[in-house]
Parts: C-alpha cells; structure tokens; sequence
C-alpha cells in the first residue's frame, strides 16, 4: 500500500441519510461516493468472486434500495473501512488507496487512462 498523503484519509464520514459516504484525503482532495456507487465497488470474494469463479457483481445485478442503504461503516485497522450494507453484506474492505484510485469526481475521472485512450496508445 502507498503511504502517500493522497491515500490517507483524514477523516471519513458516512451520511446514511442522504446515501453519500465523504472522504477528506491528507492532500487536500475530497471524495464522495454515493452509496450505489460504493456497493458496486465490493471488493469481498462475494462480490468479485474467486478462485476464477466470477462474483455477484459479474452478472450486472440490478441493486435494490435496501442492497445501497448504509447502516454503518466501520474503520478496518489503518487501511480500510467496511461499509454495512441493511441487506446484512458487510464483507467488504475497501482499502483507502482503492477509494482514491476510484475517486468519482471529474478531476479524478478525467486523470484515469481510459480503455480506448489506452487502446489507442497501445496500437501506436
């Protein structure tokens, strides 16, 4: 894991209410991630499967409300948090430097490689 400032969150906070998880990152950078968003990101071998079996997440599941409703969001040592899902799911472990990898906002969006500018460049 990086230890950069850009993978440290200084302080994260989940707004079950309005479905929005933010994070303020040592560097400055804010993220937010709506609740939808961030389910669909599970890292857990549920959702992304394993062995080379394919995950939940693999067949494009169309999530109910109570699949994206946060109920609570716990600190997993000094690297992750584990979101509760109010359908129970609560194995996944979202490592801080995947959340700013997968940072949704346009800055952030505009700075990651696209699959077709990297196609592109690879056929160059």
């Amino acid at each position: 894991m990086s230890h950069s400032p850009a993978n440290r969150p200084t302080s994260i906070n989940a707004h079950r209410q309005e479905g929005l998880v933010a994070i303020d990152w040592a560097d400055g950078h804010h993220t937010q991630y709506e609740a939808e968003a961030l389910r669909l990101l599970c890292p857990c071998a549920f959702c992304r499967g394993e062995a080379g079996r394919p995950g939940w997440l693999d067949t494009n599941p169309t999530l109910t409300s109570i699949q994206t409703q946060l109920v609570d969001m716990k600190l997993v040592g000094g690297y992750a948090v584990a979101p509760v899902w109010a359908d129970g799911h609560d194995t996944g472990y979202y490592e801080f430097e995947s959340l700013r990898a997968n940072c949704p906002c346009p800055e952030c969006t505009a700075a990651r490689p696209s699959s077709i500018n990297v196609a592109a460049k690879e056929s160059e």
